[in-house]
């Protein structure tokens, strides 16, 4: 059998429906292409928008450094600028000779001096005003030395040019420069009539300086903006990190609490039927499912544990510390150079382990964030123990020189770990600074025990 090729063509008469090739356009005319869709959307998309210019903010870096009185008034100081500009351009205007109600004097210098105006309202108008007016002035002027930018309109385009560059972004501040070049050569061929020379190359010259400028500034002031991005991201993940990495220990401290008590839980139910003398059957069978529940219950805990648990953690081998041990965490702060003091009211009484654990744990970190943040500052440590609960009070005095001000990495969360404590536990807690300049943090812990709970103890 012969085999046929079905050829379909590649370009298309009248009358034919098939379409006509693909011509892959050049890099070049691409490029080309792209760049006119920028001056498009940049100068003649939305060209008398309304863009007011806002006022600066009641807390920027600038405003902060008036007084209080003078503050409402300095956030207008980017608006009193460009009026300032607007009214330079009246006096270029004036310094040609001109009467000042006379007409020309109104095209020549009121218009440019309007551009600048508009420059707060509609920037991408005001340029084109700006560039109109610059054409029509050279038309109009008698000041012929200043070919095609008369004074008012050399004044009033460079700073219209350097507003509205501010105002948007180094694209646009390209563009408007090349029409304005663009301009210039346009009007090169008429530079020697009647006499005089153009200044389109000293214009050309000084509003690049100034636009490379502005470029510049926009170019630190994005890189800053996305340096400040960054590190609030990071901040915002380091704070995670510590939250995460302080509900890891929380639940290994609590595996070594519910272990010891599942354990003597087991080891009680083992022991259980040998301390009666024949022992019914249902007795010990009941006393046997308490025992392997509670082994199924360690063998869950040391499962799930290994998923938070690091590969070089080992378990410590010491008990977890409580109340009772608070004297030795005193003594140790005591060695490193802090002053602290501890009051007990109410009767002390044992507390549940977890609750233990979390106290000594807050105390601990709320002594050493006063060893960090206010070395030679004197410490308060209060423990009131009250119905339903237990009540934690660390106040430290203000350090007696300041504090070093570069915090190392990760300061500044202990309080994370504080809080995720007192949540765990349903408990409340506060924490600032004092009117003495200390700083106090204060718990309640609410914790009752068997005897407490309505019934008989």
């Amino acid at each position: 059998m012969a085999e046929t090729t079905k050829t379909h063509p590649t370009t298309s008469g009248p009358g034919e429906g098939d379409h006509p090739a693909y011509v892959p356009r050049s890099p070049e005319f691409r490029a080309a292409a792209q760049a006119l869709r920028g001056m498009r959307q940049d100068l003649l998309h939305d060209v008398f928008a309304y863009r007011p210019l806002p006022r600066l903010a009641a807390d920027a870096p600038f405003v902060r450094r008036f007084p209080a009185p003078l503050r409402r008034h300095v956030v207008w100081a980017r608006h009193a600028v460009v009026l300032l500009l607007a009214w330079a351009t009246l006096a270029a205007g004036a310094s040609t000779g001109y009467d000042l109600a006379s007409p020309v004097y109104v095209v020549t210098s009121v218009i440019p001096a309007a551009a600048v105006v508009l420059t707060l309202l509609r920037p991408v108008a005001a340029f084109w005003l700006s560039l109109g007016s610059a054409a029509l002035l050279a038309v109009l002027g008698v000041d012929w030395d200043g070919w095609p930018f008369q004074p008012a309109g050399f004044a009033g385009h460079l700073s219209v040019l350097t507003v509205v560059a501010i105002r948007t972004r180094p694209r646009t501040a390209a563009w408007m420069w090349l029409l304005t070049a663009a301009y210039g050569l346009l009007t090169e061929p008429f530079a020697g009539y009647p006499y005089g020379g153009s200044d389109s190359v000293e214009f050309l010259f000084l509003s690049a300086l100034v636009l490379l400028a502005v470029t510049v500034w926009h170019i630190r002031r994005d890189a800053e903006e996305e340096v400040t991005a960054q590190q609030t991201v990071t901040e915002h993940e380091r704070s995670r990190r510590t939250l995460l990495e302080e509900r890891t220990t929380i639940a290994r401290e609590l595996h070594d609490v519910v272990a010891h008590h599942m354990s003597v839980v087991a080891i009680q139910a083992e022991a259980a039927p040998y301390r009666v003398e024949n022992p019914p059957p249902e007795l010990a069978k009941a006393f046997a499912t308490i025992r392997e529940n509670a082994v199924a219950a360690l063998t869950e805990l040391r499962r799930v544990l290994g998923v938070v648990r690091a590969e070089d953690y080992e378990a410590p081998e010491a008990p977890q510390p409580t109340l009772a041990d608070l004297d030795a965490l005193l003594a140790n702060v005591r060695e490193a150079g802090l002053t602290v003091d501890r009051t007990v009211t109410g009767a002390v009484r044992e507390l549940p382990q977890g609750v233990e654990l979390s106290a000594y744990r807050i105390v601990q970190e709320a002594l050493s964030n006063t060893l960090r943040h206010a070395p030679g500052a004197t410490a308060r440590v209060e423990i009131g123990y009250v119905i339903g609960g237990l009540g934690l009070r660390v106040v430290n005095t203000p350090p007696p020189a300041p504090a070093p001000s570069a915090a190392s990495p990760g300061a500044g969360h202990g309080l994370t770990g504080m809080r995720e404590r007192v949540t765990m536990l349903n408990g409340e807690m506060t924490a600032g600074p004092t009117p003495e300049g200390g700083y106090e943090v204060t718990v309640y812990l609410p914790a009752r025990t068997p005897g407490e709970d309505g019934g008989t103890a």
